[in-house]
């Protein structure tokens, strides 16, 4: 059986509660109950005690000499001091019941013969319990003597331990119903904000299973404030993004390798069903198969570029020497034909970046520079630092870029026509040098170079380089 998040928050909250209310019951009621003997045991002894105060001051009332006889002794204390609730007072004198309070007890100890024989037979103050129709009675007998009065005599302290229990016990279940009606109201009130509480996290699970069924990621959620469900909201929509930027290079790529791939793979088969047995022409169809497949690894590698390009970790940062990469780069290009290989400026400072990164766009441009001149023709390669970006550039003597064309040309499998008329290369180097200066955080253009010609130009902001690790 599936239980939501919401019923176990709601039934952890009342299990807590519950359990803090019950020991907090518990509690309440044992402390009652201690304090209740207390006072119990206090109330006998404070009766001795008023006892023997009055018995030091009491006069008679006609004469107002000194009370000698002991039965006026006790009915004056009785008369005097009123008992408490669930409290009763009587006399004993000369081993017979004598005198009880106007007020009626709850049950009459003083019309149990054997119980009155026993408290006459008391010399010193004792304290006792005994069972009664009404329960537990804690009881005093105080011994009671007046000089000129031989006869014994007896003051008796009595409190119905029970119903004073019972007054405890209906106050600690009032407090419990009233505890559960406030665990009823609190899980109500639980449940209520528990709700508004999981709402965005439903709203989680449904976007979820509704992006499991139409592979729809354009969803987000909107979930207002800065709590931690926003935060989990936040989050969740933040993968979206990353799973929606994955599934749109995935498809890119797919496209991409199909329409690319799609035609050498042609060639391939074409030329492998015609070839012959003569040695020459199967010669010549293994270097046009070789060839191709060439190709096709070059373009496999320059997708998967880009496939990177899109993902993190493509960068690995660490410093670099604008002057070094600059020099190194036009070292490097030398050897990709006769041109007047020059370093335009460069750029004395160590900057965070992707040194090989930057090297394989560089060399793409200055390949792509290659591809658009002739020998002799100039191509030159510079770095600066120009209001806190970095710039490297690639500028030739070549025909240059139209207008029209200076932005289109950085798409994929756009081809410019180099200077032997022919659409060289599968047009994704440009787009692997976008690729390149965008994950640094910067940008590619084209412009026309000094004298004619192209300039091909990245700018990558300084501050942000860190920030992309």
């Amino acid at each position: 059986m599936r239980v939501s998040a919401r019923a176990r928050i709601v039934g952890w909250m009342l299990a807590v509660v519950g359990l803090a209310l019950s020991v907090s019951i518990f509690a309440t009621w044992t402390i009652l109950l201690t304090l209740l003997d207390d006072r119990v045991n206090h109330e006998l002894s404070n009766e001795a005690e008023k006892l023997r105060g009055y018995a030091a001051t009491a006069r008679d009332p006609e004469t107002g000499s000194t009370v000698t006889n002991v039965q006026e002794l006790l009915e004056g204390y009785l008369a005097f001091n009123a008992p408490d609730r669930w409290e009763t007072f009587f006399s004993i004198v000369d081993g017979e019941p004598h005198k009880r309070t106007g007020v009626e007890p709850p049950a009459p100890l003083d019309e149990d013969p054997d119980l009155v024989a026993r408290m006459a037979t008391v010399t010193t103050n004792y304290a006792g319990e005994m069972e009664t129709a009404k329960g537990t009675v804690h009881y005093a007998v105080i011994p009671v003597t007046v000089p000129d009065d031989s006869r014994p005599a007896h003051f008796v302290v009595g409190i119905f331990y029970d119903l004073h229990r019972e007054e405890i016990e209906d106050a600690v279940r009032v407090l419990g119903l009233s505890a559960l009606a406030a665990m009823g109201l609190a899980g109500a009130a639980g449940w209520f904000v528990a709700g508004r509480v999981l709402a965005p996290v439903r709203l989680v699970s449904q976007t979820a299973e509704q992006i499991s069924d139409s592979t729809d990621l354009t969803r987000r959620l909107d979930v207002p404030g800065d709590d931690d469900v926003a935060a989990l909201a936040g989050t969740f929509n933040h993968m979206l993004d990353r799973l929606e930027q994955a599934f749109v290079v995935q498809r890119h790529f797919m496209d991409d390798a199909g329409h690319e791939l799609r035609t050498p793979i042609t060639v391939v088969r074409g030329h492998l069903e015609l070839m012959g047995d003569d040695p020459a022409d199967r010669a010549e169809t293994l270097a046009l198969v070789t060839d191709e497949l060439d190709r096709m690894n070059r373009i496999v590698d320059d997708l998967i570029t880009l496939a990177k390009a899109e993902q993190p970790g493509f960068l690995a940062l660490d410093h670099v020497e604008l002057a070094d990469l600059t020099v190194s780069v036009v070292a490097k290009a030398r050897a990709l034909g006769r041109r007047q290989w020059r370093v335009d400026e460069v750029a004395e400072a160590r900057v965070p970046a992707d040194r090989q990164r930057l090297t394989q766009a560089l060399m793409q441009l200055v390949a792509n520079a290659v591809r658009h001149t002739t020998d002799d023709d100039l191509i030159a390669v510079g770095s600066a630092i120009r209001d806190s970006r970095v710039e490297l550039w690639v500028r030739d003597s070549g025909p240059g870029v139209a207008p029209a064309d200076r932005e289109r040309i950085f798409g994929r499998f756009i081809r410019g026509v180099g200077r032997t008329g022919t659409h060289d290369g599968a047009g994704l180097g440009l787009a692997i040098v976008r690729s390149i200066a965008e994950a640094h955080g910067g940008n590619v253009k084209v412009t026309e170079a000094p004298g004619g010609g192209a300039c091909f130009v990245m700018s990558i902001p300084l501050w942000d380089l860190w920030e992309l690790r």
